[in-house]
């Protein structure tokens, strides 16, 4: 059964998040079919904007912490260098391909958006966050310095950044517009007609000239030193991973993993 949904119409192409049961958590079916609809879009001649939404009540807990260890376990490679090279294709490479799509994307989130859910929604172009939006990186408490497509500080800025990496706090969708990581803020039950009628609008441009203004402020974000520092800070959190597998044998130091359902209650 498919976890991602997709549809076309009105050059929009709709990817939609669809396994709410577990808070839209990423497991490796729903990270690799999300890349692969990311792919079917950027081919498409007849999509010209592309907006990621999710089915229920949160648009993601983040990684399936199951999963990921599933992934780790590559025979004839140690632990360390077999989780290194999953998470560099899976998370950060799947995230910097995603960022560099020359069409213009949308995320539209809604309740909870931890840890993971960030490497999904910080690559789009626009954020539109319903009001009852939260987003947090909660990861430190378990011994890694934040999650893998580290842009916090591009989002918002070095000290608030810190501050929720310190104390794993939340960020509300009103801060969050403060700080200029959101678009814009809507009522929750309009989310969906909101960014709908955002990607419309955009679709109309043309194409080309999308295209080239999106290459134009990645580029210029790039010159400034982003594409390094994604990697370096990539770097800095498998040194967190290669940590906890010395001293517990495991890749975080926890003993509870975040998962899907706790997510909700421990990252606010």
């Amino acid at each position: 059964m498919t976890t991602v949904q997709y549809s076309v119409e009105d050059a929009v192409a709709t990817i939609t998040l669809d396994r709410p049961e577990k808070h839209n958590a990423q497991d490796q079916q729903l990270l690799v079919e999300l890349d692969a609809r990311w792919r079917d879009a950027a081919a498409d001649d007849a999509v010209k904007v592309i907006l990621l939404r999710a089915n229920g009540d949160n648009f993601s807990a983040g990684h399936d912490l199951k999963s990921e260890a599933d992934g780790f376990a590559k025979p004839g490679l140690g632990a360390v260098e077999s989780g290194f090279r999953w998470e560099a294709e899976h998370y950060l490479g799947f995230s910097r391909r995603w960022r560099d799509v020359p069409k213009p994307s949308i995320a539209a989130v809604k309740g909870a958006c931890v840890a993971g859910a960030l490497n999904v929604i910080w690559p789009c172009d626009l954020i539109v966050a319903a009001d009852d939006t939260w987003f947090s990186d909660p990861v430190v408490r378990f011994g890694i310095g934040g999650v893998e497509y580290h842009a916090h500080t591009w989002e918002m800025g070095a000290r608030k950044a810190k501050e929720m990496l310190f104390t794993a706090g939340s960020v509300t969708a009103d801060e969050a517009l403060r700080l200029g990581m959101v678009n814009r803020v809507v009522p929750v039950g309009e989310l969906d007609e909101r960014s709908l009628d955002l990607a419309r609008q955009i679709a109309r441009m043309d194409s080309w000239g999308l295209a080239q203004a999106k290459r134009a402020v990645n580029q210029t974000l790039d010159i400034m030193g982003q594409h390094s520092a994604l990697q370096a800070a990539f770097e800095i959190h498998w040194s967190g991973h290669a940590n906890a597998m010395v001293r517990t044998g495991r890749p975080l130091l926890s003993e509870g993993p975040l998962s899907a359902a706790d997510a909700g209650r421990n990252g606010k």
